[in-house]
C-alpha cells in the first residue's frame, strides 16, 4: 500500500547524487519506522507515466519516542527516468508516494563484530546499519571497506567521516578508489576477488566476523562473496544486496527462458484476498496479476529489489533471473513474481507469507 508523503529536503552530495528526505505525518510514524538496511519503494508520475523505484534508507533507525527519518540516497543512472527527475526537477514540497520500509538485508543492533564491503551507492543501506549499531550497542564493532571511482564521486563522505570521529575505537574504515591515487591508504584499483583475498586477512579475522554485508554492483558483490568463502567465512553470515545488474548483464547461472503450457492459470493471495487469472503467453506471473490487481507489489521488475517476493504454494515456475533471493529463501519455496513463468498448468502464489 502506498502512502502520500512530501519532500522535506534535498541535498546535493556529489555531482551526480542527492539525498532526499521525506516528511512523515504523525499518523504514519509507526508505519515508516525502519530497520537498518531496509529500503523504500516509491511511486511517482513523470509525464503521465507511473514510475516505481527502490531506494535504501541511509538515516539511522529511530526508536520511540523519536520520529523516524526517511532519508534516501539517489544517484543518477544513465537513462534512469526517476533518478534524472530527482536530480534535475524534484523540489521541496513535492508529493511522493511510498510503501512502508521493507527488505531483508538488515542488521538489528546487537553485540559483535560486523563488516561490510560496498561499492558506489551500496554505501546507502550500510550507512544506516553502521550508524544505528554504533549508537545503540556499545559492545559492537564495525569495519567498512568501500570502493568508489574518485573522492569527488563518493556518496556520504562527511557522514562516514563523522562515524569515524565519534567511534574511533569501534569503527574501522578502509577506502579504495579505482580512478584516483590517495595520499594515504590503498593504492588505486578496483576491489576484485584477488585483491580482497589479500587485503581482508590483514584487516580482521574473516571467520570470526559475526555478519558480512555486501552491497553494490554485481561484480563487486560476487567477487567479495567468493573471496570471503575462500577465506573461511560462514555462508550463513554473508548477506548481500545487489545494485546495477543491468550494467553487467544477466547471471548466466540463473538466466533462462521457459515455454509455458498453452493454457496456464495463476491463483494468488495478497492482503487476504485471493483471485485466479489466465496467464497470457510469455508474460510473467507479476504481469498476469497486475492486469487485475494494481496493488500487486513490485518496483524494479528486474529481479533485483525483491519487492515482488512471494511463496509458491503449488505448481512449478522458472525464474528468468534472480539477484534478490538468498539460496535459503528459494529453498524454502519463495520466488520473484516478476521473473517467474509457469511450467505447470496451475500455479498458486501467496504474497502474504
Amino acid at each position: 500500500m502506498f502512502h502520500p508523503l512530501r519532500v522535506s529536503a534535498i541535498e546535493r552530495i556529489t555531482d551526480d547524487a542527492v539525498a532526499v528526505t521525506l516528511s512523515v505525518p504523525p499518523e504514519l510514524r509507526e508505519t515508516f519506522r525502519h530497520t537498518p538496511g531496509q529500503h523504500l519503494n516509491v511511486r511517482y508520475r513523470v509525464d503521465g507515466e507511473e514510475i516505481r523505484r527502490s531506494y535504501s534508507i541511509c538515516a539511522p533507525a529511530a526508536e520511540k519516542p523519536d520520529d523516524p527519518v526517511l532519508r534516501v540516497g539517489i544517484r543518477m543512472v544513465d537513462g534512469g527516468t526517476f533518478s534524472t527527475y530527482a536530480l534535475k526537477e524534484l523540489a521541496v514540497g513535492d508529493p511522493v508516494e511510498a510503501m512502508a520500509p521493507t527488505g531483508r538485508f538488515v542488521l538489528d543492533p546487537r553485540p559483535g563484530h560486523y563488516a561490510a564491503i560496498v561499492g558506489g551507492s551500496g554505501i546507502t543501506p550500510v550507512l544506516s546499519m553502521a550508524a544505528t549499531l554504533l549508537a545503540r550497542e556499545p559492545l559492537a564493532r564495525f569495519c567498512l571497506i568501500r570502493s568508489d571511482r574518485t573522492a569527488a564521486s563518493t556518496m556520504f563522505l562527511d557522514e562516514v567521516a563523522d562515524l569515524k570521529d565519534r567511534h574511533p575505537d569501534r569503527f574501522q574504515l578502509v577506502t579504495a578508489l579505482s580512478r584516483e591515487e590517495q595520499a594515504a591508504g590503498l593504492p588505486s584499483g578496483r576491489l576484485d576477488r584477488e585483491r580482497l583475498t589479500e587485503l581482508l586477512p590483514a584487516l580482521l579475522s574473516v571467520p570470526d566476523v559475526d555478519g558480512w554485508f555486501l552491497c553494490g554492483p554485481l561484480g563487486l558483490v560476487r567477487g567479495a562473496e567468493s573471496a570471503l568463502r575462500a577465506l573461511g567465512a560462514n555462508r550463513a553470515r554473508i548477506h548481500q544486496e545487489i545494485f546495477h545488474v543491468a550494467d553487467e548483464g544477466a547471471d548466466p547461472a540463473t538466466a533462462s527462458r521457459v515455454t509455458s503450457p498453452s493454457e496456464s492459470r495463476l491463483t494468488a493471495t495478497l492482503d487476504g484476498r485471493s483471485g485466479s487469472w489466465p496467464v497470457e503467453n510469455g508474460e510473467s506471473l507479476l504481469d498476469t496479476m497486475l492486469r487485475s490487481r494494481s496493488d500487486a507489489p513490485y518496483a524494479c521488475k528486474g529481479g533485483v529489489c525483491g519487492t515482488c517476493r512471494a511463496f509458491l504454494v503449488s505448481g512449478e515456475v522458472e525464474m528468468d533471473r534472480n539477484f534478490a533471493l538468498e539460496p535459503e529463501e528459494t529453498g524454502a519455496g519463495f520466488v520473484l513474481a516478476c521473473q517467474s513463468r509457469p511450467v505447470t498448468p496451475e500455479v498458486e502464489l501467496d504474497f502474504d507469507r
